[in-house]
């Protein structure tokens, strides 16, 4: 470590996924008011066969921190029971409906790691922290490097929160109504304000061996549309494909394994921790993955995930990351606004209808604030 003056060799303990771990030099252990601000050099041998090798340093933008110690006042106050972490690139129309409604089913923290927008969402996060939504922008402007921002969330939320969700900005919660003898999670048939912080709570108190809550995706077409719907993603899309696609997961970063190794979609966890897969009768993710062409063929520009291969590459065509059929030009089909419709499915509509509109107004929160900004 080098900060111009003197260097300081330390041991790393694990390296995965661009991820390099180490260990604080003892110097500096009781010194944390000095740490900030020391850069970090990445030492590796490197092999060119058996008999030959070379020792090189590899930059870093890495500065070291002490996260106990930044952390500390944090955990006095005690820890946030939810918070979400996503990584965004020209996200700035979509994030406001996202932050709301979630906020509304009780997240109190957002992370959001900014990878390289250009479309304002600078001014629209710092809009909701205005508006008390406790959202902050980390610039992160590596490309495909999904996997390491995660990682690098999952240590900076350790000291704020209990559990934190890992999911994108056309990810949503749904509980879907629950009869009484399927309520094993939930207190309530019906889905009300802070239903998963409640949830999340709910695991807190009954079982500290589970460390991760994963949660089953189903993937919804244009539903007919033509362009994006007025009311946002959760009223204007209703129709989706028949079987779920992945899962999403919520986790205890507390019990991440040390290497913080994950594939977007989970993390490793610590030995003697185990996840649990939810009921789909008790909570789903609505992935409005495939929408109007006008905006889905944003995603044949660039893939964030370091082992996705862009759309636009002649690689993986046969990926679930991808959509079926298209190749690799954004072109759109003739029956685009048709596609990947095999199941109606208005739930989350009309529990967004039926509890977040203003009476007084009959718009949504996130339409109220298009209706004052224009």
């Amino acid at each position: 470590m080098e900060n111009g003056r003197y260097v300081l060799r330390t041991k790393a303990l694990t390296a995965a996924q661009e991820v390099v771990r180490c260990s604080l030099p003892r110097t500096l252990m009781n010194k944390p008011d000095k740490v900030k601000g020391i850069r970090v050099t990445i030492g590796a041998t490197h092999y060119f066969h058996a008999r030959a090798h070379k020792h090189v340093l590899i930059p870093s933008v890495a500065k070291v921190s002490v996260s106990g110690f930044e952390g500390q006042k944090k955990r006095m106050a005690g820890k946030y029971e939810l918070c979400v972490c996503t990584m965004v690139w020209n996200q700035a129309s979509a994030i406001r409906e996202w932050i709301m409604y979630h906020s509304w089913l009780g997240v109190e923290r957002w992370f959001i790691y900014d990878n390289n927008s250009d479309d304002g969402i600078d001014e629209v996060i710092q809009e909701l922290d205005l508006e008390n939504y406790n959202v902050t922008r980390h610039v992160w402007p590596w490309i495909k490097t999904q996997e390491a921002g995660f990682s690098h969330c999952a240590l900076r939320a350790r000291a704020e929160c209990e559990w934190v969700s890992f999911m994108d900005v056309d990810e949503y919660f749904y509980f879907p109504y629950s009869p009484p003898r399927h309520q094993r999670f939930r207190k309530s048939s019906y889905a009300g304000q802070n239903s998963l912080r409640a949830l999340v709570a709910n695991f807190s108190s009954a079982s500290r061996t589970i460390a991760e809550i994963r949660t089953t995706c189903h993937s919804f077409g244009p539903s007919g549309l033509n362009s994006p719907p007025s009311q946002g993603v959760t009223v204007g899309y209703t129709c989706r494909l028949q079987s779920p696609e992945r899962h999403k997961s919520i986790v205890r970063p507390d019990a991440l394994d040390t290497t913080l190794l994950n594939v977007v979609h989970h993390f490793h966890i610590k030995k003697g921790f185990r996840y649990i897969n939810l009921p789909q009768s008790t909570a789903i993710i609505n992935h409005y993955k495939y929408q109007v062409w006008e905006v889905f063929r944003a995603k044949f520009y660039r893939r964030v995930a370091t082992y996705v291969a862009d759309w636009q590459e002649n690689q993986n065509e046969g990926s679930r990351d991808r959509a079926p059929g298209l190749g690799t030009e954004a072109i759109e089909p003739p029956d685009w606004p048709q596609r990947f419709c095999e199941v109606w499915d208005t739930g989350l509509r009309d529990c967004v209808l039926s509890n977040l509109v203003d009476l007084s107004t009959g718009l949504l929160p996130w339409e109220r604030h298009s209706a004052l900004s224009d």
